[in-house]
């Protein structure tokens, strides 16, 4: 019997095993909790990007409506992906996007990035010393928060913002926020 019991001992192990991969494979490796969803923005106040007519981008312009804040960089090649998205929503005029840019080597970068490939941010701001971007937890470019008309965060969106998750996850949100008067 013991040696009956020493054969099942690696297929018991293998079983629970499978049942954790089985698990991790209905995961969206792309959800990524937030620890600030469902909580206000962090307090930041960033100066105005270079060669951008703006006054800056701080934690109190996110009180009064629906936004959603988008963290990119001249830098990030999955931003320019992305871009094109971020300016059909801007000319839909379905929710005001505001920016961060985000650790510019150089001053000019982010401005001239934007005048290349159009500039979908009611405000931007320059955080090159990544204070603002450690405050609402980002691992990297681009992610984009779903803030509702208090301030408080509803959602991260880690990676490039596409029609998808527009369409199945971000657009349904905002409707919701808007129903409920948070608006």
């Amino acid at each position: 019997m013991n040696r009956r019991v020493f054969f099942l001992i690696p297929l018991v192990v293998f079983l629970i095993l499978t049942g954790y991969f089985a698990i991790g494979l209905t995961k969206d490796p792309k959800r990524l909790p937030s620890m600030l969803e469902g909580k206000p923005v962090p307090d930041f106040d960033l100066k105005p990007i270079k060669g951008r007519d703006n006054k800056g981008f701080a934690s109190t312009d996110l009180k009064g409506r629906i936004t959603l804040v988008n963290i990119f960089g001249s830098w990030c090649v999955a931003c320019r992906a992305e871009h094109p998205f971020l300016m059909d929503l801007k000319k839909s005029g379905a929710v005001t996007i505001h920016g961060i840019d985000w650790r510019e080597e150089d001053p000019d970068a982010g401005a001239a990035w934007l005048k290349k490939h159009g500039d979908p941010y009611a405000l931007v701001g320059d955080d090159p010393k990544s204070r603002a971007a450690i405050a609402f937890g980002v691992t990297g470019a681009p992610e984009t928060f779903l803030v509702d008309a208090k301030g408080v965060i509803r959602h991260k969106i880690v990676g490039p913002l596409d029609k998808k998750i527009w369409e199945n996850t971000v657009k349904p949100m905002i409707e919701r926020l808007r129903k409920v008067g948070a608006s």
